[in-house]
């Protein structure tokens, strides 16, 4: 039997506490894909730079919104009032980036803004590095299989 919506959200919400997280929860790329799937107001906040969104890939359907842009990597000091402007701040937000860490920072601040269900996924969308140094063989969005199209 298929889980549900409450399932997956219980699961990651498990998994933020252990983590010690700041925010509602912590997904999996198939339990945020399938998140996104059982819950149509949902909405995935890619806070990638517009030039990892071109040249490695972008997630169909995703809100994109820069927590840092290159080059240098500077921070988008209109993050929050974007991300205010886009989504209603009671959407179930999942945040994700390269492997996780700039959309844990997106998702801390968005709780601390008034964001009521932020999510972050863990391994973003590259994943982790292998012994090569390289992304997208271990990990990931992509790793899963999920759908993204070349920027």
């Amino acid at each position: 039997m298929e889980e549900t919506s409450i399932e997956i959200q219980e699961r990651a919400q498990q998994r933020a506490k252990k983590m010690d997280l700041q925010y509602r929860g912590a997904l999996l790329p198939a339990e945020a894909y399938k998140l996104l799937q059982k819950s149509p107001d949902a909405k995935i906040i890619d806070v990638r730079s517009n030039a990892e969104l071109d040249w490695v890939g972008r997630i169909p359907g995703s809100v994109e919104i820069e927590l840092r842009s290159y080059p240098g990597m500077q921070p988008n000091s209109n993050f929050l009032d974007e991300l205010i402007n886009r989504v209603d701040k009671s959407t179930t937000v999942l945040f994700i980036c390269r492997s996780g860490v700039r959309s844990s920072h997106a998702a801390m601040i968005a709780t601390q803004s008034g964001f009521s269900d932020c999510y972050n996924v863990l391994e973003g969308f590259e994943g982790d590095k292998d012994e090569a140094g390289h992304r997208s063989t271990l990990s990931g969005w992509k790793v899963a299989g999920l759908p993204w199209e070349q920027g």
